[in-house]
Protein backbone atom coordinates (compact mmCIF):
# COMPACT_ATOMS: atom_id res chain seq x y z
CA UNK A 1 0.00 0.00 0.00
CA UNK A 2 2.66 2.06 1.14
CA UNK A 3 4.46 1.33 -2.52
CA UNK A 4 1.27 2.45 -4.28
CA UNK A 5 1.07 5.74 -2.25
CA UNK A 6 3.96 6.44 -3.13
CA UNK A 7 3.97 5.79 -6.76
CA UNK A 8 0.93 7.82 -6.92
CA UNK A 9 2.52 10.75 -5.60
CA UNK A 10 5.74 10.39 -8.52
CA UNK A 11 3.20 10.62 -11.21
CA UNK A 12 0.97 13.38 -9.75
CA UNK A 13 3.71 15.83 -8.68
CA UNK A 14 5.89 15.05 -11.71
CA UNK A 15 3.07 15.58 -13.99
CA UNK A 16 1.78 18.69 -12.56
CA UNK A 17 5.03 20.47 -12.12
CA UNK A 18 5.75 19.37 -16.12
CA UNK A 19 2.71 20.58 -16.89
CA UNK A 20 3.01 24.17 -14.86
CA UNK A 21 6.33 24.41 -15.81
CA UNK A 22 5.89 23.76 -19.70
CA UNK A 23 2.81 26.41 -19.37
CA UNK A 24 5.15 29.06 -17.82
CA UNK A 25 7.86 28.24 -20.48
CA UNK A 26 5.84 28.91 -23.19
CA UNK A 27 5.81 32.54 -21.87
CA UNK A 28 8.55 33.23 -19.56
CA UNK A 29 7.90 37.12 -20.20
CA UNK A 30 4.63 36.98 -19.05
CA UNK A 31 5.96 34.79 -16.10
CA UNK A 32 8.53 37.28 -15.18
CA UNK A 33 6.46 40.27 -15.26
CA UNK A 34 4.13 38.60 -12.66
CA UNK A 35 7.41 38.01 -10.31
CA UNK A 36 8.34 41.39 -10.97
CA UNK A 37 5.57 41.96 -9.22
CA UNK A 38 6.38 40.11 -6.44
CA UNK A 39 9.77 41.96 -6.07
CA UNK A 40 7.38 45.26 -6.46
CA UNK A 41 7.36 47.93 -3.56
CA UNK A 42 3.77 46.87 -2.39
CA UNK A 43 4.66 42.86 -2.08
CA UNK A 44 8.53 42.28 -0.95
CA UNK A 45 9.84 45.33 -1.89
CA UNK A 46 12.87 44.22 -3.85
CA UNK A 47 12.93 46.53 -6.50
CA UNK A 48 16.69 45.82 -7.16
CA UNK A 49 15.95 42.31 -8.23
CA UNK A 50 13.29 43.58 -10.72
CA UNK A 51 15.73 43.87 -13.87
CA UNK A 52 16.31 39.78 -13.35
CA UNK A 53 12.97 38.92 -13.45
CA UNK A 54 13.34 37.70 -16.29
CA UNK A 55 16.56 35.37 -15.82
CA UNK A 56 14.70 34.74 -12.55
CA UNK A 57 11.86 33.55 -14.55
CA UNK A 58 13.50 31.32 -16.76
CA UNK A 59 15.62 29.62 -14.32
CA UNK A 60 12.50 28.71 -12.57
CA UNK A 61 10.47 27.33 -15.11
CA UNK A 62 13.37 24.97 -16.41
CA UNK A 63 13.77 23.92 -12.69
CA UNK A 64 10.11 22.73 -12.69
CA UNK A 65 10.14 20.88 -16.01
CA UNK A 66 13.23 18.96 -15.37
CA UNK A 67 12.86 18.29 -11.82
CA UNK A 68 9.23 16.76 -12.96
CA UNK A 69 10.53 14.64 -15.60
CA UNK A 70 13.74 13.28 -13.07
CA UNK A 71 10.93 12.78 -10.52
CA UNK A 72 8.97 10.58 -13.28
CA UNK A 73 12.13 8.88 -14.52
CA UNK A 74 13.32 8.48 -11.19
CA UNK A 75 16.51 10.14 -11.58
CA UNK A 76 18.50 11.06 -8.66
CA UNK A 77 15.82 10.72 -6.78
CA UNK A 78 17.67 12.44 -3.23
CA UNK A 79 18.14 15.27 -5.15
CA UNK A 80 15.35 15.54 -6.89
CA UNK A 81 12.96 15.20 -4.18
CA UNK A 82 14.65 17.59 -1.77
CA UNK A 83 14.30 20.35 -4.60
CA UNK A 84 11.26 19.88 -4.92
CA UNK A 85 10.66 20.05 -1.49
CA UNK A 86 12.35 23.10 -1.53
CA UNK A 87 10.50 24.68 -3.79
CA UNK A 88 6.98 23.72 -3.11
CA UNK A 89 7.64 25.53 0.32
CA UNK A 90 9.11 28.63 -1.60
CA UNK A 91 5.84 28.57 -3.52
CA UNK A 92 3.76 27.83 -0.66
CA UNK A 93 4.94 30.60 1.28
CA UNK A 94 4.48 33.44 -1.32
CA UNK A 95 1.27 32.15 -2.40
CA UNK A 96 -0.28 32.55 1.59
CA UNK A 97 1.60 35.81 1.18
CA UNK A 98 -0.24 36.70 -1.68
CA UNK A 99 -3.43 35.58 -0.24
CA UNK A 100 -3.80 36.60 3.50
CA UNK A 101 -2.09 40.19 2.23
CA UNK A 102 -4.03 40.46 -0.61
CA UNK A 103 -1.21 41.91 -2.85
CA UNK A 104 -0.97 39.67 -6.14
CA UNK A 105 -4.54 38.49 -7.62
CA UNK A 106 -2.89 35.59 -9.46
CA UNK A 107 0.06 34.03 -8.76
CA UNK A 108 0.93 33.20 -12.25
CA UNK A 109 1.15 29.29 -11.78
CA UNK A 110 -0.40 28.37 -14.64
CA UNK A 111 0.42 31.45 -16.85
CA UNK A 112 -2.92 33.28 -18.48
CA UNK A 113 -4.19 29.28 -19.10
CA UNK A 114 -5.52 28.51 -15.90
CA UNK A 115 -6.13 32.02 -13.55
CA UNK A 116 -6.61 31.30 -9.93
CA UNK A 117 -7.49 33.22 -7.05
CA UNK A 118 -4.90 33.43 -4.72
CA UNK A 119 -6.73 31.10 -1.85
CA UNK A 120 -7.29 28.46 -5.02
CA UNK A 121 -3.23 28.83 -5.83
CA UNK A 122 -2.52 28.30 -2.28
CA UNK A 123 -4.65 25.12 -1.19
CA UNK A 124 -3.26 23.82 -4.58
CA UNK A 125 0.49 24.34 -3.23
CA UNK A 126 -0.59 22.94 0.00
CA UNK A 127 -1.83 19.73 -1.74
CA UNK A 128 1.23 19.27 -3.71
CA UNK A 129 3.22 19.99 -0.66
CA UNK A 130 1.43 16.60 1.14
CA UNK A 131 2.51 14.72 -1.74
CA UNK A 132 6.10 15.54 -2.14
CA UNK A 133 6.19 15.39 1.93
CA UNK A 134 5.02 11.16 1.40
CA UNK A 135 7.68 11.24 -1.22
CA UNK A 136 10.56 12.64 1.19
CA UNK A 137 9.60 9.75 3.98
CA UNK A 138 9.25 7.43 1.50
CA UNK A 139 12.56 8.46 -0.86
CA UNK A 140 14.33 4.80 -0.98
CA UNK A 141 10.89 3.57 -3.23
CA UNK A 142 11.30 6.13 -5.92
CA UNK A 143 13.96 3.97 -8.06
CA UNK A 144 15.05 4.50 -11.57
CA UNK A 145 12.76 3.31 -14.26
CA UNK A 146 16.41 2.74 -16.50
CA UNK A 147 20.21 1.96 -17.08
CA UNK A 148 22.33 4.73 -15.99
CA UNK A 149 22.83 6.32 -19.64
CA UNK A 150 19.47 5.97 -20.52
CA UNK A 151 18.82 8.18 -17.25
CA UNK A 152 21.45 10.50 -18.21
CA UNK A 153 20.27 11.11 -21.93
CA UNK A 154 16.94 11.49 -20.56
CA UNK A 155 17.91 13.98 -18.42
CA UNK A 156 20.10 16.31 -20.02
CA UNK A 157 17.09 15.54 -23.38
CA UNK A 158 14.86 17.39 -20.51
CA UNK A 159 17.31 20.28 -20.24
CA UNK A 160 18.27 20.48 -23.50
CA UNK A 161 14.76 20.49 -24.70
CA UNK A 162 13.92 22.81 -22.29
CA UNK A 163 16.42 24.98 -22.98
CA UNK A 164 15.97 25.39 -26.36
CA UNK A 165 12.10 26.14 -26.19
CA UNK A 166 12.43 28.98 -23.62
CA UNK A 167 14.96 30.54 -26.33
CA UNK A 168 12.83 30.00 -29.13
CA UNK A 169 9.73 31.98 -27.36
CA UNK A 170 11.38 34.77 -26.20
CA UNK A 171 13.25 35.25 -30.39
CA UNK A 172 9.50 34.45 -31.31
CA UNK A 173 6.27 34.59 -29.41
CA UNK A 174 4.44 32.21 -27.24
CA UNK A 175 3.77 28.92 -29.18
CA UNK A 176 0.41 29.15 -27.79
CA UNK A 177 -1.59 32.21 -26.92
CA UNK A 178 -4.08 32.34 -23.83
CA UNK A 179 -4.07 35.88 -23.38
CA UNK A 180 -7.55 37.91 -24.32
CA UNK A 181 -5.75 39.32 -27.59
CA UNK A 182 -5.22 35.92 -29.44
CA UNK A 183 -5.25 35.82 -33.08
CA UNK A 184 -8.76 35.34 -34.46
CA UNK A 185 -10.48 37.82 -30.76
CA UNK A 186 -12.47 40.57 -31.14
CA UNK A 187 -10.95 43.56 -29.19
CA UNK A 188 -14.49 45.39 -29.10
CA UNK A 189 -16.48 41.84 -27.94
CA UNK A 190 -13.68 41.30 -25.31
CA UNK A 191 -14.83 44.95 -23.57
CA UNK A 192 -18.36 43.86 -23.44
CA UNK A 193 -20.10 44.19 -20.17
CA UNK A 194 -23.19 42.13 -20.02
CA UNK A 195 -26.55 43.90 -18.99
CA UNK A 196 -27.05 40.83 -16.55
CA UNK A 197 -23.64 41.00 -15.14
CA UNK A 198 -22.67 40.94 -11.27
CA UNK A 199 -21.38 44.15 -10.47
CA UNK A 200 -18.31 44.92 -7.93
CA UNK A 201 -19.42 45.61 -4.01
CA UNK A 202 -16.92 48.60 -3.34
CA UNK A 203 -16.57 50.81 0.27
CA UNK A 204 -14.89 54.27 -0.50
CA UNK A 205 -12.51 55.07 1.98
CA UNK A 206 -11.78 58.55 3.08
CA UNK A 207 -8.56 59.17 5.06
CA UNK A 208 -8.22 62.14 6.70
CA UNK A 209 -4.80 63.80 8.78
CA UNK A 210 -6.56 64.30 12.65
CA UNK A 211 -3.89 65.77 14.99
CA UNK A 212 -1.12 64.62 12.27
CA UNK A 213 -2.65 61.09 12.32
CA UNK A 214 -3.89 59.22 9.07
CA UNK A 215 -7.33 57.54 9.56
CA UNK A 216 -9.54 56.15 7.40
CA UNK A 217 -13.29 56.51 7.51
CA UNK A 218 -16.42 55.13 5.95
CA UNK A 219 -18.76 57.00 3.47
CA UNK A 220 -21.56 56.48 6.25
CA UNK A 221 -19.33 58.12 8.60
CA UNK A 222 -18.71 61.10 6.17
CA UNK A 223 -22.28 61.24 5.78
CA UNK A 224 -22.97 61.39 8.97
CA UNK A 225 -21.24 63.82 10.12
CA UNK A 226 -18.73 62.03 12.22
CA UNK A 227 -15.06 64.05 11.13
CA UNK A 228 -13.87 65.93 13.20
CA UNK A 229 -13.95 69.74 12.41
CA UNK A 230 -10.12 70.41 12.49
CA UNK A 231 -9.65 67.11 10.51
CA UNK A 232 -7.60 67.34 6.90
CA UNK A 233 -8.96 65.62 4.00
CA UNK A 234 -5.89 63.60 2.70
CA UNK A 235 -7.12 60.94 -0.19
CA UNK A 236 -10.10 58.57 -0.81
CA UNK A 237 -9.60 55.36 -2.18
CA UNK A 238 -11.93 52.02 -3.09
CA UNK A 239 -12.13 49.06 -0.98
CA UNK A 240 -13.43 46.11 -3.16
CA UNK A 241 -15.36 44.07 -1.06
CA UNK A 242 -16.68 41.96 -3.68
CA UNK A 243 -15.41 41.99 -7.39
CA UNK A 244 -18.22 41.67 -10.03
CA UNK A 245 -18.07 40.43 -13.82
CA UNK A 246 -14.07 42.26 -15.40
CA UNK A 247 -14.36 41.55 -18.90
CA UNK A 248 -11.69 40.10 -20.90
CA UNK A 249 -10.16 43.56 -22.09
CA UNK A 250 -10.52 46.48 -19.69
CA UNK A 251 -8.40 48.22 -20.07
CA UNK A 252 -7.24 49.10 -23.91
CA UNK A 253 -6.97 52.63 -25.04
CA UNK A 254 -5.53 54.66 -27.95
CA UNK A 255 -5.22 57.97 -26.69
CA UNK A 256 -3.39 60.86 -28.85
CA UNK A 257 -3.30 64.05 -27.69
CA UNK A 258 -5.65 63.37 -24.67
CA UNK A 259 -8.48 61.40 -26.32
CA UNK A 260 -9.09 58.22 -26.90
CA UNK A 261 -9.89 57.33 -30.32
CA UNK A 262 -9.74 53.43 -30.37
CA UNK A 263 -13.44 53.29 -31.41
CA UNK A 264 -13.02 54.77 -34.79
CA UNK A 265 -9.67 52.76 -35.41
CA UNK A 266 -11.25 49.91 -33.94
CA UNK A 267 -13.05 49.92 -36.48
CA UNK A 268 -10.55 50.42 -39.56
CA UNK A 269 -10.29 47.70 -41.68
CA UNK A 270 -6.93 47.70 -42.29
CA UNK A 271 -4.98 48.78 -39.04
CA UNK A 272 -1.71 47.90 -38.14
CA UNK A 273 -0.19 48.64 -34.74
CA UNK A 274 3.29 48.44 -33.66
CA UNK A 275 3.31 47.81 -29.74
CA UNK A 276 6.12 48.93 -27.72
CA UNK A 277 5.19 49.42 -23.93
CA UNK A 278 8.51 51.08 -23.15
CA UNK A 279 10.64 52.96 -25.75
CA UNK A 280 13.48 53.18 -23.90
CA UNK A 281 13.76 48.74 -23.10
CA UNK A 282 12.79 48.39 -27.23
CA UNK A 283 14.93 46.77 -29.19
CA UNK A 284 17.06 48.86 -31.25
CA UNK A 285 17.03 46.48 -33.79
CA UNK A 286 13.25 45.90 -34.25
CA UNK A 287 12.55 49.88 -34.01
CA UNK A 288 14.84 50.29 -36.98
CA UNK A 289 12.60 47.77 -39.13
CA UNK A 290 8.68 49.73 -38.11
CA UNK A 291 9.21 53.17 -40.64
CA UNK A 292 9.88 50.33 -43.92
CA UNK A 293 7.07 48.11 -42.67
CA UNK A 294 5.36 51.04 -42.16
CA UNK A 295 6.06 52.53 -46.36
CA UNK A 296 4.98 48.63 -47.37
CA UNK A 297 1.43 48.64 -44.96
CA UNK A 298 0.81 52.15 -46.49
CA UNK A 299 1.01 51.47 -49.86
CA UNK A 300 -1.19 48.30 -49.29
CA UNK A 301 -4.32 50.49 -47.28
CA UNK A 302 -3.09 49.97 -44.00
CA UNK A 303 -3.70 52.50 -40.97
CA UNK A 304 -0.52 52.83 -38.95
CA UNK A 305 -0.07 53.41 -35.69
CA UNK A 306 2.36 53.36 -32.83
CA UNK A 307 1.33 52.18 -29.02
CA UNK A 308 2.80 52.84 -26.47
CA UNK A 309 3.13 53.99 -22.15
CA UNK A 310 5.90 55.97 -22.72
CA UNK A 311 5.82 60.02 -22.49
CA UNK A 312 5.01 62.05 -25.82
CA UNK A 313 8.66 63.89 -25.18
CA UNK A 314 10.32 60.39 -25.66
CA UNK A 315 8.01 59.23 -28.28
CA UNK A 316 8.72 62.72 -30.72
CA UNK A 317 12.78 61.65 -29.75
CA UNK A 318 12.36 57.69 -31.27
CA UNK A 319 10.38 58.73 -34.10
CA UNK A 320 13.10 61.68 -34.78
CA UNK A 321 15.56 59.07 -34.32
CA UNK A 322 14.52 56.19 -36.33
CA UNK A 323 12.93 58.61 -39.08
CA UNK A 324 9.37 57.02 -37.98
CA UNK A 325 6.45 58.95 -39.67
CA UNK A 326 3.91 57.31 -38.07
CA UNK A 327 1.95 58.40 -34.27
CA UNK A 328 2.19 56.86 -31.13
CA UNK A 329 -1.03 56.59 -29.43
CA UNK A 330 -0.86 55.71 -25.75
CA UNK A 331 -2.24 52.87 -23.57
CA UNK A 332 -1.38 51.44 -20.05
CA UNK A 333 2.11 49.71 -20.40
CA UNK A 334 0.20 46.37 -18.17
CA UNK A 335 -2.57 46.49 -21.31
CA UNK A 336 0.60 46.36 -23.57
CA UNK A 337 2.49 44.15 -22.48
CA UNK A 338 -0.84 41.96 -21.83
CA UNK A 339 -1.19 42.49 -25.92
CA UNK A 340 2.31 41.22 -26.65
CA UNK A 341 5.51 40.50 -25.32
CA UNK A 342 7.66 41.29 -27.69
CA UNK A 343 9.03 44.55 -27.59
CA UNK A 344 8.46 46.14 -30.16
CA UNK A 345 6.04 43.70 -32.15
CA UNK A 346 3.32 44.18 -34.94
CA UNK A 347 -0.06 43.61 -34.67
CA UNK A 348 -2.45 43.17 -37.60
CA UNK A 349 -6.62 43.82 -36.92
CA UNK A 350 -9.38 44.23 -39.40
CA UNK A 351 -12.40 46.14 -37.54
CA UNK A 352 -11.06 45.44 -34.34
CA UNK A 353 -10.47 41.31 -34.67
CA UNK A 354 -7.06 40.38 -34.36
CA UNK A 355 -5.50 38.67 -37.38
CA UNK A 356 -1.80 38.70 -37.36
CA UNK A 357 0.78 39.39 -34.71
CA UNK A 358 4.33 39.04 -35.17
CA UNK A 359 7.54 39.56 -33.31
CA UNK A 360 9.79 42.11 -34.71
CA UNK A 361 11.96 38.97 -35.87
CA UNK A 362 9.42 37.62 -37.76
CA UNK A 363 8.15 40.77 -39.73
CA UNK A 364 8.95 38.84 -43.22
CA UNK A 365 6.25 36.34 -41.95
CA UNK A 366 3.65 38.71 -42.09
CA UNK A 367 1.26 38.43 -44.75
CA UNK A 368 0.07 41.59 -45.70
Amino acid sequence: MKNKITQFSRIFVGILFIISGLIKLNDPVGFSYKLAEYFSEPVFNMPFFIPFSLAFAIFLVLLEVVLGVMLLIGYKSKFTIWSLLILIVLFTFLTFYSAYFNVVKDCGCFGDALKLKPWESFTKDIILLFFILILFFNMKLVRPLFNTKIQNILALASIGLSAFMGYWVLNHLPIKDFRPYKVGNNIQKGMEIPANAEKSIVDMIFIYKIKGVPTEFLEADVMAGKIPADAEFVERKDKVIKEGFVPPIHDFALELDGSDYKDELLLEPKLMIFTTYDLDKSDADGLKKLEKLNQEAKTKGYKVIGLTASVKEKSNAIKKQYGQTFDYYFCDAIAIKTIERANPSIIILEKGTIKQKVHFNDIDKLKL
